[in-house]
C-alpha cells in the first residue's frame, strides 16, 4: 500500500513564519494581546461595548415571524424501515446494512434515532454518533476482486459531535432551544458556514478513504483522499452514490443523476501520485464491445482467462502477456502490484495508433495587444511583467528558475514579433494583410526555448512597452491575429494567452456595440450572450481541430462594453478560460493579472484532447455541459486544452432497468498531450451502488454534484429561454427536490412542518445564490457580467462553484490570539470560524475578510478601530480615509494582527479555483466596492432578490400545494414564481435532463 501523511491538508504548508517568506518576527509575540507605541495594549478589543444587532435586521426575520410561525416547524421524520440485505457479497464495496439517513427539521428538532445493521462495525458506533455525516464504512467484498480487509478503516478517536456546527440534536418531538410559535430563531435554519467549518475541522485529523466511505466531503473542504480504487471526489462526484434501480423512482426525487469530473485535478500534499502505466505497443487493455479500459471492478474469471467487463458484462479473452493466475477466491494473484486493478485514477501511456498528430512540447504563445487603450491604460505594461513573472519568476537574473513548460513570445495582430535562439535581440516583421494573414516565418521560426533564449525573450518584454509608447490606433483588428497563430500552431497544437483592451472594430470580424440597454429585460436579450458572428465560430472550431487552446485576458475599459460573448466563445470552445477585469485600474488590479498569469501558466495543462465518458448497462449519457465542442450526440468531447481547473457535468438518463444485485460503474478516458509532449490516457472510475429504497438515495446525495449539475444546466440555456423562466424553474426545481423527498421520506410529520433532508439541508440556500449570482439575477445586469458568469458556472470546479455562490466570511477584529497560525501539536492552521452571510451578522466597528473565489474584500465599517487599522497597516494609517483604495496586498508589518491576516490570506490562496486571491479595500461609506461586499451578503434581501427566510417562507407554501395537488399557474404567481411559469415547466424536463 502506498504511503501517505494524514497529517498533512495543503499544498500550503503553514509553520510559524508568515506567508511572505521572511523569517518570523512575530515567534515569540505573546499571546495575550499586544500593543503599539506609546498605547497601552487593549484590553477590551477593537471597537466599543455595543449591543449586538437583533434578529430583526437578518433578512427581514421580525415581519416574517407570523408566517413563519404558521409553518409549524417541528421535529424530524422518521427512520425508513429496516430491510436486512440477504443478498451476500453483492455489491462491490458498498454496506446497505448502514443506519438510514436523518432528516433535519429546521426551527423544530431533528431525530435522533436510527436502525443499524447486524453487522455495523462496533468500534464506529463507539467513534461516531449515529448518522453522523463523515462516518466511515465497512469494506466488502468487490464482486469477489476486493477481499474484505482484516482491521476496517477506523477514522482517529475523536469525532465532531452529532448535528450541524457540533451541536447534539435533540430528542425527536422536542422544540429546538429558541424556536416558539411565531417566533424563529435565524441560528436553526440551515448554515453553511457551520457545515463548512464542521466538516473542515474533522478532516483535518482524518483521511477520506475512497472505498469506505460514501458521502465525499463538501466541496470547499480541504481534505486528503485515499484512492482505494473508487476515484476521490477531487476527480469525480456522483450526484446520487446510491442509484435507484429505476428511471420512474429517480423521478419521483427529482434529482438530476450525473456526474462532475474534474480530470486533472491538483492532489494536495500527502495524497497518492496518479500510476503512469506503459503497456508498449499493445496499450492498455479494454474491453473489446464497449472499450471501457481496464480498471479496479472488472472481474477475472476462469482461472484468469476472462476478464468480464464492469459495464457491459462482455467476457475477453486475457492477453497471454497480462495473463497471471488466480487464486482461490477468485483475485488475481499479483493484483497488489497492478495499480490500474487498485488504484481508481490511473494514467496509461498510449501507442500511435492514439496519435492525431505527432506529440511535442506544449508550444506557448502569447497575443500582446498593443493598441492605444492597452498602453494609455497601462495594461499593456503589466501584461508583459505578468508574462515574465509566469516564464522566469520572481528572480528574473536568475539562470536556476522553476519553470517546467515550453514557453514562447510572439504576434501581436498586424506586427508578429519572432525571436529566435541564436539571435541577440527579437526581430519584429509587420505583416500589413488582414484579410488573408499568414505567418512570415513559418511557425519554426517563430518558437524558441525560454531558456536559450531567456535573455531575448526578457529583453524584448521589457522593450515592447516602449517600442509601441507612440501608438495611436485605439481599435484592435483581434480575429485576423487569431487565424494567423492558429495557422503558426496547426502543426503541433499549444496554448495561446491573448490580451486584449479595446473592442476589436477593426478588420475582418470587427465587433459593435450590441448592448444598448435596450434589450435587457426581455426574451430577446439571450441573443446578447452568444455570438452570431460565423467568422468567430469556424476560428473557434479551426482551433480545437488544430489541438488549440485559448485563455483570454480581457480588460473593459471604465467597464466598457467588450462583447465577451463573442470573444469569449473561442476560449470556451477550445477548451480556455477568459480572465475578465471589469474596470481595470493598474495600481489594483496588476497583482491580481500578474498572478493569474502565472496560474494559466505554470498549471498542469494538457492539449489536443478528447473525452469519453462510459457508463454501465441501463444507463446512458443524456448531455454533457462545459467548455468543448461536440460535433454530434454522442459523439467524443474534443478539447483544444484542458487544465487543472476545469470541470465538465455530465447528465445520464436511463435506457433499461439497473439490476440491484450489481452496482453501477463510471468511467472517464481523457486521451489528450502532456505539456512534456507525451499522449496518454486518464481513466477516471467511479462506483456507486444500485438500491430500490429511496431512503438508501436519499442517504447518499452528494449535495455539490446536485448545485453543480443544476447550475450548469440553467446557465446552458441562457442563450435558448428569457432569464424570467429560468429563475422560474430554478424555482420549480427546489419546490420538486423537497417536495419529493417531504412525500417519500417524511410522511409521517403534520404536513405543517418544514422537512429538508440531511444531506441537501443548504439546497435551498444554493437555489437562492444562484438566482442572485450575476447570470440570472432579476433588473439589470451588463451583458458581459451575465456571460461570463454564465460560462463560469459551466466550467467551474466544485471547489470553486461552492465558493462562488456562497463566499466565506472571517470577522477581523475578533480574532483570537491562537488564530491564524499553526497548531503547536499539529501543525495546522487554527481557522476561525466563518459567519454567516448577512448583515445582521456584521457587527459595528467590525472588520470583515470576504471571499468567493473571485475577488476578496476586506470591509471595515465606517466606525472601525484606529488601533486595528495601524496593526494592519502600520502607524501612519490611523483612519480609514488615509487608505490607498487601490491596495492590493497588505504590508509586511511586526503585528501580531497583520501576520494572522497574511496567514490566512495565504492559506486561503490554496484553496481556490484559478483566480487569484488578491485584496480589494471596501471601506464602508467610501469605496465602490461596498455595494459588491453588500450583494455578497447573499442571505439578505437585495435587489429583485428575496432574503434567505423569505425564500423558505416561499418554498415551504410551494411544498405545501404541491403535496395537496393544488399547484397551478395561479398559485405560482401568487407566490412570486412570475409570468410563464407554463413555459418554464416545460423546459424543467429537458433543463434537468428528464
Amino acid at each position: 500500500m502506498a504511503n501517505y501523511n494524514p497529517h498533512q491538508q495543503s499544498a500550503y504548508q503553514h509553520s510559524q513564519f508568515p506567508p511572505n517568506g521572511t523569517p518570523n518576527q512575530y515567534a515569540g509575540t505573546p499571546h495575550d494581546g499586544y500593543g503599539h507605541p506609546g498605547t497601552s495594549q487593549q484590553e477590551q478589543g477593537y471597537f466599543p461595548q455595543q449591543v449586538q444587532p437583533g434578529v430583526s435586521n437578518d433578512g427581514g426575520v421580525g415581519q416574517l415571524a407570523g408566517q413563519m410561525g404558521g409553518m409549524a416547524l417541528g421535529g424530524g421524520d422518521a427512520a425508513a424501515p429496516y430491510r436486512p440485505n440477504k443478498k451476500k457479497n453483492r455489491h462491490a464495496y458498498h454496506n446497505l446494512e448502514q443506519p438510514t439517513g436523518q432528516s433535519q427539521v429546521y426551527g423544530g428538532a431533528p431525530q435522533n434515532q436510527f436502525s443499524y445493521g447486524a453487522q455495523e462495525d462496533q468500534q464506529h458506533q463507539q467513534q461516531f454518533a449515529p448518522g453522523h455525516p463523515y462516518a466511515g464504512q465497512q469494506v466488502t467484498p468487490a464482486m469477489n476482486q476486493f477481499p474484505a480487509p482484516g482491521a476496517p478503516f477506523s477514522p482517529g478517536l475523536q469525532a465532531p459531535s452529532p448535528g450541524v456546527g457540533g451541536q447534539a440534536h435533540p430528542q425527536s418531538g422536542t422544540v429546538a432551544p429558541g424556536v416558539s410559535q411565531g417566533n424563529v430563531d435565524p441560528d436553526q435554519i440551515p448554515s453553511i458556514p457551520r457545515v463548512r467549518d464542521a466538516a473542515a475541522q474533522y478532516y483535518l485529523d482524518h483521511i477520506y478513504p475512497t472505498m469506505e466511505q460514501h458521502l465525499p466531503p463538501p466541496a470547499a473542504t480541504p481534505f486528503v483522499a485515499h484512492d482505494q480504487g473508487n476515484s476521490s471526489p477531487k476527480y469525480a462526484r456522483l450526484t446520487l452514490n446510491n442509484i435507484p434501480s429505476t428511471a420512474e423512482a429517480l423521478a419521483s426525487t427529482a434529482l438530476p443523476l450525473g456526474i462532475i469530473l474534474q480530470p486533472l485535478a491538483p492532489s494536495q500534499d500527502g495524497e497518492q501520485s496518479i500510476p503512469v502505466l506503459d503497456f508498449g505497443d499493445t496499450g492498455p487493455p479494454r474491453c473489446r464491445r464497449c472499450r471501457t479500459y481496464i480498471n479496479p471492478f472488472m472481474i477475472f474469471r476462469a482461472g484468469g482467462n476472462k476478464l468480464v467487463c464492469n459495464m457491459c458484462t462482455f467476457p475477453n479473452d486475457v492477453p497471454p502477456d497480462y495473463f497471471a493466475p488466480t487464486d482461490p477466491s477468485g483475485v488475481r494473484v499479483d493484483r497488489a502490484q497492478r495499480p490500474e486493478l487498485t488504484t481508481g485514477t490511473v494514467e496509461f501511456t498510449v501507442p500511435k495508433e492514439y496519435w492525431a498528430k505527432e506529440p511535442v512540447g506544449l508550444h506557448w504563445l502569447f497575443l500582446i495587444d498593443v493598441g492605444q487603450e492597452a498602453i494609455g491604460r497601462g495594461f499593456l505594461q503589466a501584461f508583459c511583467d505578468g508574462v515574465l513573472l509566469a516564464l522566469y519568476g520572481d528572480e528574473l537574473e536568475s539562470e536556476d528558475d522553476g519553470q517546467q513548460d515550453e514557453e514562447k513570445s510572439e504576434p501581436q495582430r498586424r506586427l508578429p514579433v519572432g525571436a529566435k535562439a541564436k539571435l541577440e535581440q527579437a526581430q519584429m516583421l509587420v505583416m500589413p494583410d488582414l484579410e488573408d494573414p499568414f505567418v512570415p516565418l513559418g511557425s519554426d521560426g517563430l518558437f524558441v526555448d525560454p531558456y536559450e533564449s531567456k535573455s531575448v525573450v526578457i529583453s524584448l518584454l521589457k522593450k515592447l512597452p516602449n517600442l509601441f509608447s507612440h501608438n495611436r490606433i485605439p481599435e484592435p483588428a483581434l480575429l485576423p491575429a487569431l487565424k494567423a497563430v492558429q495557422a503558426a500552431l496547426a502543426t503541433t497544437g499549444g496554448k495561446i494567452t491573448c490580451s486584449i483592451s479595446a473592442l476589436p472594430t477593426h478588420g475582418p470580424g470587427r465587433l459593435f456595440l450590441r448592448d444598448k440597454n435596450d434589450l435587457h429585460g426581455i426574451e430577446t436579450e439571450r441573443k446578447l450572450f452568444q455570438t452570431e458572428h460565423a467568422d468567430w465560430r469556424k476560428v473557434a472550431g479551426k482551433m480545437v481541430e488544430s489541438g488549440i487552446g485559448v485563455d483570454f485576458f480581457i480588460a473593459a475599459a471604465s467597464g466598457g462594453y467588450m462583447d465577451i460573448a463573442t470573444i469569449g466563445h473561442v476560449s470556451a470552445l477550445s477548451g480556455g478560460e477568459s480572465y475578465f477585469y471589469p474596470t481595470f485600474t493598474v495600481p489594483r488590479d496588476v497583482q491580481k493579472l500578474t498572478k493569474e498569469l502565472e496560474s494559466s501558466v505554470t498549471r498542469e495543462t494538457g492539449y489536443q484532447a478528447l473525452m469519453k465518458v462510459r457508463c454501465s448497462n441501463g444507463l446512458q449519457v443524456t448531455s454533457y455541459h462545459g467548455n468543448f465542442l461536440q460535433n454530434s450526440l454522442g459523439a467524443d468531447l474534443e478539447l483544444g486544452s484542458i487544465d487543472a481547473d476545469k470541470a465538465i457535468g455530465v447528465i445520464f438518463s436511463y435506457d433499461g432497468k439497473l439490476d440491484s444485485k450489481l452496482d453501477a460503474h463510471f468511467q472517464c478516458a481523457l486521451l489528450y498531450t502532456t505539456s512534456a509532449g507525451e499522449r496518454r490516457v486518464r481513466c477516471t472510475n467511479t462506483v456507486a451502488s444500485v438500491g430500490e429504497n429511496i431512503h438508501e438515495v436519499m442517504r447518499l446525495i452528494d449535495q455539490d454534484a446536485v448545485v453543480s449539475i443544476i447550475a450548469r444546466e440553467a446557465a446552458t440555456r441562457m442563450t435558448e429561454r428569457a432569464l424570467k423562466e429560468i429563475r422560474n424553474a430554478l424555482t420549480e426545481k427546489t419546490i420538486e427536490i423537497l417536495a419529493g423527498y417531504r412525500r417519500m421520506a417524511s410522511g409521517s410529520h403534520p404536513p405543517g412542518q418544514l422537512v429538508l433532508p440531511e444531506n441537501l439541508k443548504e439546497l435551498a440556500m444554493y437555489s437562492l445564490c444562484l438566482l442572485k449570482s450575476r447570470a440570472f439575477k432579476g433588473g439589470h445586469e451588463p451583458s458581459d457580467r451575465r456571460t461570463y458568469t454564465m460560462r463560469l458556472l459551466k466550467s467551474a470546479s466544485p471547489l470553486e462553484l461552492s465558493l462562488f455562490l456562497y463566499p466565506r466570511i472571517i470577522p477581523l477584529h475578533s480574532l483570537p490570539d491562537n488564530s491564524c497560525f499553526p497548531d503547536p501539536e499539529t501543525g495546522h492552521l487554527v481557522v476561525p470560524p466563518s459567519v454567516r452571510a448577512s448583515f445582521g451578522r456584521i457587527e459595528d466597528g467590525g472588520a470583515y475578510l470576504v471571499d468567493d473565489g473571485q475577488i476578496c474584500l476586506l470591509w471595515m465599517h465606517e466606525r472601525v478601530s484606529p488601533n486595528f487599522i495601524e496593526d494592519l497597516f502600520g502607524p501612519s494609517h490611523a483612519s480609514l480615509s488615509s487608505l490607498d483604495p487601490h491596495t492590493s496586498s497588505l504590508p509586511v508589518l511586526e503585528t501580531h494582527l497583520n501576520a494572522q491576516v497574511r496567514n490566512l490570506i495565504a492559506y486561503w490562496s490554496s484553496l481556490r479555483g484559478s483566480k487569484a486571491l488578491t485584496l480589494q479595500l471596501a471601506r464602508q461609506g467610501i469605496d465602490g466596492a461596498d455595494f459588491e461586499f453588500a450583494r455578497l451578503l447573499v442571505e439578505d434581501r437585495n435587489s429583485e432578490a428575496q432574503s434567505y427566510v423569505d425564500w423558505l417562507v416561499q418554498l415551504h407554501r410551494g411544498i405545501q400545494l404541491e403535496l395537496s395537488g393544488q399547484r397551478s399557474k395561479a398559485e405560482g404567481e401568487g407566490m412570486g414564481i412570475g409570468a410563464g411559469l407554463d413555459s418554464a415547466m416545460a423546459g424543467l424536463n429537458s433543463l434537468m435532463g428528464r
